[in-house]
């Protein structure tokens, strides 16, 4: 049904009749239509709508406003309605259009007050983590009672996904690492002549910090947000829900393996890191200053005290730790929606390598000033 506007100015005294139909659809053509009032004079105004077959929402919004236009301008406007559920559109635009007027818009913030609410959101979070880990200890004393809680097939599963597949990316970043620091130590080293103390800075160093802390980091982005897509997406899909309702502790089965497991191989990740790194440095020595691999394997010997490796190695169940227990929380922090998954999932990277840093740290303190 096609759209009907009849125009009739008599005396000051404007007809508007719509005929047909006055819908989302329709209501350009009338504003167009309309256009020929635009420099009219007129008194009063009578919209003529009893001869409308249709309106709808948008209709009665363009009505209404077309209506208001003429009242802020002491223009006398009459609206003529004669079917009932025109009447009732109207008037449900009408009181909608008034009461969401009410509404003030928001006030900025004061600076203080976003401080205060950031800083307060923090200490949720804050609280619901250590709630998290109380959760989790309480678990784990439950679970190590008996060997038969312990679920060796998950933590095996857990071993070859967390670990043996992790293998490759972790040898070549830090085969890479030991390359590039060797590479860029050997030019200030050749400057002095001190080109065998290189064995000495890649060791301790490689050994101490940088295998640790490599290794870790590549695990936070590989493992720890795998953990937290995998909870997510099972918690957006209501599993966790229906392990629950079977009687099934999702600590016990999802959560402990994971952690158990990580645990477990991060030493072995880091051994593996160990030698890959000084095996790259090793290269760069006999390419660049002239250092045989068994003149290098000798000074390495001599120089570096097992302390250093040990020192590596103590770290890894504690950023195992530190990866798997945020990993699984902020999975179990994902909300109903896909979004929530990206985003908690790049929060638990981001917090993950956030704590070892802090965590190797403490470490480093701590050792030096036990003189370790």
């Amino acid at each position: 049904m096609q759209n009907k506007v009849l125009i009739d100015l008599q005396n000051e005294r404007l007809l508007l009749t719509f005929e047909g139909e006055l819908t989302l659809y329709t209501i350009p053509e009338v504003e167009n239509r309309l256009q020929e009032i635009k420099n009219k004079i007129f008194n009063s105004v009578i919209l003529d709508c009893t001869g409308l077959a249709s309106l709808d929402t948008a209709g009665a919004i363009f009505l209404y406003d077309f209506q208001k236009k003429f009242q802020n301008k002491n223009i006398e406007v009459k609206l003529l309605l004669q079917e009932a559920n025109h009447q009732e559109t109207f008037l449900l635009v009408q009181k909608n259009i008034a009461h969401s007027r009410d509404f003030q818009p928001a006030k900025r913030k004061f600076f203080l007050e976003n401080i205060g609410e950031v800083f307060y959101n923090y200490y949720k979070g804050f609280l619901s983590f250590l709630y998290f880990f109380g959760q989790l200890f309480a678990s784990n004393m439950r679970y190590i009672t008996s060997l038969k809680n312990i679920r060796f097939k998950e933590i095996a599963f857990e071993v070859n996904e967390s670990a043996i597949r992790a293998l490759g990316i972790i040898s070549l970043t830090s085969f890479l690492i030991g390359l590039v620091v060797a590479y860029q130590s050997a030019y200030q080293l050749k400057i002095y002549g001190a080109n065998i103390f290189i064995v000495d800075m890649l060791g301790i160093s490689i050994f101490r910090e940088l295998a640790p802390l490599i290794t870790a980091i590549v695990i936070a982005g590989r493992s720890g947000s795998a953990y937290a897509a995998q909870i997510g997406a099972m918690k957006i899909t209501q599993e966790l829900d229906a392990m629950k309702t079977m009687g099934f502790e999702p600590f016990a089965f999802l959560v402990l393996p994971r952690i158990i497991a990580l645990v477990i191989t991060m030493p072995i990740l880091i051994f593996v890191a160990d030698i890959m790194a000084i095996f790259g440095g090793m290269i760069v020595a006999n390419i660049d200053l002239n250092i045989t691999p068994s003149l290098f394997i000798d000074r390495f010997n001599e120089v570096i005290a097992a302390k250093h490796f040990y020192v590596g190695i103590v770290k890894g169940p504690f950023f195992a730790f530190l990866i798997a227990s945020i990993g699984i929380y902020r999975g179990l922090m994902v909300k109903d929606d896909t979004q929530s998954i990206g985003f908690n999932t790049t929060k638990s990277v981001v917090e993950s390598i956030f704590a070892v840093i802090v965590c190797d740290a403490v470490f480093s303190i701590a050792f030096t000033n036990l003189g370790i």
